[in-house]
Parts: C-alpha cells; structure tokens; sequence
C-alpha cells in the first residue's frame, strides 16, 4: 500500500500525522495499537501522559512562553472509528491500514470507512503538542478509546486529573457548526428464542442493497431507508401469499450507522418466483420514492439447494412480526428548537444464529422520553418472549446560557471569516455530556472540519475546511 498519499496536502502537520494513523488498525474495540502509538508520542516529545487499562490517553502540554499560567484549555476527541468496507474490498480492517487517497479536494479511502471521524482530531491534537513554537495556553489533551459504541472510554476516563474547565471537542463534522449541546442515549438488544428443524424444498436468497446508509444520529432526519426494516416488510408480503421457514437472516453491522443492506434466505413452501421478484419490484419502487434511495435493490434468487436447518413456519412469522412491529427512526422532534429530533432509535444489526437479536441506538434529549421509550423495547421484548438488555448509557449534554468559551469562539470565528458560525444542538452522541457530568461548571464547544458521509464507504473530508479548522483553533487557543 502506498505511503506518503496526503504529504502535499495543507497543514502538513496535520495530514502527515493523519496518514501516520490511517496505517494503524483503530477500530472500535481495537484501540490498544492506537494508544500505544499516541503513548509512544509522548515519550518521543517528553511529554507527561497517562494511559488507562480502557486504553484512553491523555497528554500535557505546558504552556509557551508567556501564556504558561493562564487557565489550562482541555481539547477532546476519540481515537477509534467506524469501520465499514465494500463487499469486494479485501482489507483486514482489524489488521491492516486504510488505503488513503485524495483528489485536490477531499481525502478518502478506497473501499472503507475513511476514520476521519475522528482521526482528523487526534492529527490536529497531536500536530498541536509537537509544535512549540505555536503560542498556547496549557493544554490537556484527552483521546478517548470505544467512543462510536456507547462512548465506553469517555464513561471510564478518571478526569480528576484534570485543572481545565473549558473544553473543546473536535468531533463536529460540519465547518461552521459549533455545537453546544447533544442528546443521551444507550445500546438496547432484544433476544429472542427460534426454533430449528429441517426442513426441505426450494431455497431463495433475499438482498435489500443499495441505501445510503449513515449515521444514525447526524442523518436520521434525512430522507433515507433503514435496509433491516425494509427487508420485514419484503418478508411480511412474501408471508401472505405463501408459507417460510428461515434459514439466515442478517442485516447492519454497527447499532449506531444505518443499515444500507440486509440478506436472508429462506425457504419457501409453494414457491413462486415470478411472484416474489413481483412483490421485489413493487417495494423498490415504493422504497425509492417515499425515500432519498435512488439505487434502492430489493431483489430475490433462486438458490441452487432443497432446504436446510431453517426456522419453523411459526418462528419466522414471529420474526418477521418482530421486525415490522419494532420502532425505528423519528420518534419525536423538539418544541424549543426548530428541526432538531428530539428522540429517535436506529435498528441497527439483526441476527438470526440459535436466537434472533435486534441490536438498536437509542437518543434523545429528554430523559423522561428516553426511558419511556426504552420501556417501550422492554415490553416489546416480553411480548415476543426475549431477553431485553442494555448498555453504554450516557448523559445528553445541556446547553449552557452563560459560556464565555463559545462567545471567544464565536469572535474569533466571525473575525477570521467574515461570518458568525451557526450555534446548535446535535441529536448525535458527543462525550461532552460525560465530560460535564465528571467536570462541574465545564463550559464546553464541540467543532470540526467539513465532513460528508461519515460511517460509510464514503467517508471523505474537505481538505481546505481542515486548513481553515487547524487556522481557527489556533487562533483560538492565542486569543484563551
């Protein structure tokens, strides 16, 4: 794989140590390579660090000269990321580095998940400890490991450590944007027990393919379809016309992205293909115009094989209620602030094995909502006679009235550029809301780069928005 990809590219600090993490595996649950190398920073610089058992770092820097008693400045973000390839991609993302690349304009990679999310954040950090010639305050420097499943390492960190009280986050993908509040949420599964038998007679293969997919905090208000729900309606039709017996059935590999395919085979009593390719077509069509899925597939085959250990005609059709009946998406939009969600869950993976499981994302911003609807699932679940459980609670971040943070940045903002930055709140997960509950009275901003399909394929992030992000902190931390 090529090296030396980004090495033209401006700041040159930033992307050079960009590229150095892209080569590094630094998937979710796969950090321990990641902090070794942000430790093995530290000691290369002398710089004082810590390193905990969930593998988060955190880095001191003094201040430069003039600036070396002033309030210490906190800068955030995580060091794992999304990991998602192409079907034909051959790459061990546990193993091997990112094919990276860029076109004059934005940097991606070829056949995955690009990581900038939030590995732009850990460049422009690292970029910031390595230069003493760049006038600052003391910084405290905190890379949080496990952040895209539950905010695991920002829920373990021990920020007693810390003396800052102003806090900025580097994990916004939109420039221009500083966010100042964001909703909680949690993991939620539901389990539900199958019954196998063998059965016989001729098999079809299902695919759901083509969707956009996303992140489902960022872009669950946009137009696009869930492939996992899709795929219970394909299967609730194709049940009315004749009787099913699952063989596999999976959809989605991340509770907190989109589904953008699911596949199931099936075996079908009584079959018509013609009758199901019939029903495929109707769907894609509804699919494709109720949503943003222009290359929306739904599609059937016929599967050269008589039958197998499938489930029986009474649990698929309890899967298959499970599916169509289970919430997804929007659940309610904000009264105080125009076109924000308010509360929403993603139905991320399902998993058909020796039970079937639905592994789901739940935000929102009012708590009492969030509960109520987290009952909801429970009582989904004893309906179905499954096992709820869930996991990696966090917080939702509150906005704060006073915050002389944001209106330095705000000043800054508009001196650079000619225009004041829009202030919002995000329906996505930020760590802020950990952050603040551990530090009391922390006024915290969260900012980033220009970034565009993160959690996909996709992924890419505008070069020159890096530019002027890397010129805007700096500015920033000069004017603290």
């Amino acid at each position: 794989m090529e090296t030396n990809k980004l090495a033209d590219l401006q700041p040159a600090c930033v992307f050079g140590y960009f590229e150095e993490i892209c080569a590094i595996p630094h998937g979710s649950r796969n950090t321990k390579m990641i902090s070794d190398y942000l430790v093995s920073f530290a000691q290369d610089h002398g710089l004082k660090y810590i390193q905990d058992d969930a593998n988060n770092v955190i880095l001191f820097v003094e201040g430069t000269c003039g600036m070396e008693k002033h309030a210490p400045v906190i800068l955030q973000g995580h060091m794992d990321m999304v990991c998602e390839k192409d079907a034909d991609c051959a790459l061990d993302m546990t193993k091997d580095g990112l094919n990276v690349d860029h076109d004059d304009t934005v940097v991606f990679a070829k056949g995955t998940t690009l990581g900038a999310d939030n590995g732009i954040a850990v460049a422009i950090i690292l970029a910031l400890a390595a230069d003493p010639n760049i006038p600052h305050p003391p910084l405290e420097l905190v890379l949080t490991a496990d952040e895209e499943i539950g905010l695991l390492g920002a829920n373990a960190i021990d920020l007693s450590v810390l003396k800052g009280r102003r806090l900025i986050n580097l994990d916004s993908e939109g420039e221009g944007v500083f966010t100042v509040s964001c909703a909680g949420g949690c993991r939620t599964s539901i389990s539900v027990p199958v019954e196998r038998r063998a059965v016989y007679g001729p098999c079809v293969r299902l695919v759901v393919d083509g969707l956009r997919g996303g992140h489902s905090g960022t872009e669950i208000d946009k137009k696009y379809a869930n492939a996992n729900k899709v795929m219970g309606e394909f299967l609730n039709r194709i049940q009315k016309i004749m009787p099913l017996c699952l063989t596999s059935l999976a959809g989605g590999s991340k509770d907190n992205a989109i589904p953008h395919s699911c596949q199931a085979m099936l075996v079908a009593m009584g079959i018509h293909l013609e009758r199901i390719n019939t029903i495929a077509q109707e769907l894609q069509n509804e699919i494709r115009e109720k949503y943003d899925e222009p290359d929306a597939s739904v599609q059937a085959y016929d599967v050269d094989a008589l039958g197998g250990n499938a489930l029986s005609t009474e649990s698929t059709s309890k899967i298959i209620s499970l599916l169509c009946s289970h919430p997804n998406g929007i659940q309610s939009m904000s009264q105080d602030i125009p076109g924000l969600v308010q509360t929403s869950l993603n139905m991320g993976v399902i998993k058909l094995g020796e039970r079937f499981t639905v592994s789901c994302s739940v935000r929102s911003s009012v708590n009492a909502e969030k509960e109520e609807l987290l009952a909801q699932l429970k009582k989904l679940s004893e309906l179905f006679e499954g096992t709820y459980s869930q996991s990696g609670e966090y917080p939702a971040w509150e906005f704060r009235k006073e915050s002389s943070l944001r209106e330095t940045m705000v000043r800054v903002y508009t001196r650079l550029f000619g225009q004041a930055p829009q202030v919002v709140a995000l329906h996505a997960g930020l760590e802020c809301g950990l952050f603040s509950k551990k530090l009391p009275d922390l006024d915290c901003v969260s900012i980033g780069p220009q970034m565009h399909d993160v959690h996909t394929t996709r992924e890419r992030v505008e070069i020159a928005s890096v530019e002027r992000t890397w010129k805007f902190i700096l500015a920033v931390l000069q004017e603290l």
